[in-house]
């Protein structure tokens, strides 16, 4: 089973970016879950795709699977580029699309 190294992408609901400078080792999962027959609940007996490992860096981590001989996948960020908009670029005249209301 492969580990993913990966950087914590920002969460939708909030505006901040906390927690998004840390990166996570974390496995996947190797057995189906299973539908416990008495409660309906969904479980499995994989007790490694519940563990999920925080590291400062991306060389920390890799490092770390590398030393414990863990195959693993590196998923690097995209980087985030933002357009800046301006109010006054909806009313040019020479706007591509036509302003409705």
């Amino acid at each position: 089973m492969r580990a993913r190294i990966f950087k914590q992408a920002k969460n939708a609901m909030q505006s901040g970016r906390a927690n998004t400078h840390d990166w996570i080792l974390e496995y996947g999962q190797s057995m189906p879950r299973q539908i416990d027959p008495v409660m309906g609940w969904t479980g499995s007996a994989d007790t490694q795709s519940q563990l999920r490992m925080v590291f400062t860096s991306e060389e920390q981590a890799v490092a770390y699977a590398t030393r414990n001989a863990i195959p693993y996948d590196l998923e690097l960020p995209v980087a985030r580029v933002r357009k800046p908009s301006i109010y006054s670029d909806n009313f040019r005249p020479d706007r591509p699309l036509n302003w409705t209301h």
